[in-house]
């Protein structure tokens, strides 16, 4: 039987019960991990809401009770998404808390018990270097947990390595996106939940040992395509 390549290690995953984070969760637990997930939809985990400290604490000392260490500390839980035009100071502020607030806090909570080897892994976005109108307090959250990543590299030298992955455009809802939406990717094809997942799960492992404080972008190659008006099928139509 092929070894397990995280036996007896436990894996903290945030916004696991669907995705991306379902695909990372569902990742450790085939390589044999115990996996504690948190997730605002009910389900078979710890239910709660991360933007909101006191759930931090109560999710931080159940995982703690149950498992007495942590090993892998995945950050992914989605942000909410809204532009300038429609989004409120307070919803802002609830984007910021659960994208950058909550990593910061949860791997405060857990880092006096990292064990040896500890990784820290946080879900970013291609939002965090580029945009689209009206998506404000998603990549602004997006942009402040990757500058976190280095930040947190640094001062968890010698107990944890901290990166972080961009994803471009992942379908997560298994819908075999084909035609010009697949093709104007550099690689031929849309993302899926599983290529972010096996990225995490190798920054987690020995084979990384010498990387932390990178933001690697997985996205197909789309932040790296140079588009100009009237090149390759692509025109540029400006609103009045």
């Amino acid at each position: 039987m092929e070894e397990r390549r995280f036996e007896g290690k436990t894996a903290v995953v945030t916004g696991g019960a669907h995705g991306i984070g379902r695909a990372i969760a569902d990742a450790f637990l085939r390589e044999g991990a115990t996996v504690h997930i948190i997730d605002i939809h009910p389900g078979d985990w710890f239910t709660g809401d991360v933007g909101d400290r006191a759930t931090l604490e109560r999710f931080a000392a159940h995982v703690v009770e149950r498992s007495g260490r942590v090993d892998y500390l995945v950050n992914n839980a989605l942000p909410l998404t809204k532009g300038i035009d429609a989004c409120g100071y307070e919803e802002f502020q609830y984007a910021l808390a659960v994208g950058v607030t909550a990593p910061f806090y949860l791997t405060k909570l857990l880092a006096p018990h990292f064990a040896p080897g500890a990784a820290v892994i946080n879900i970013s976005s291609s939002r965090d270097r580029m945009s689209q109108p009206q998506t404000e307090s998603y990549t602004a959250a997006k942009g402040g947990i990757a500058a976190l990543t280095h930040a947190l590299a640094v001062s968890l030298a010698g107990r944890a390595r901290v990166n972080s992955i961009s994803p471009g455009w992942i379908d997560t809802a298994n819908s075999d996106i084909q035609g010009a939406d697949a093709l104007q990717q550099p690689v031929g094809r849309v993302g899926r939940p599983e290529d972010i997942a096996e990225l995490a799960l190798f920054l987690c492992s020995e084979k990384a040992g010498f990387i932390t404080g990178e933001n690697i972008c997985a996205d197909g190659g789309m932040t790296r395509l140079m588009i100009y008006h009237g090149e390759h099928g692509w025109r540029y139509d400006r609103k009045e």
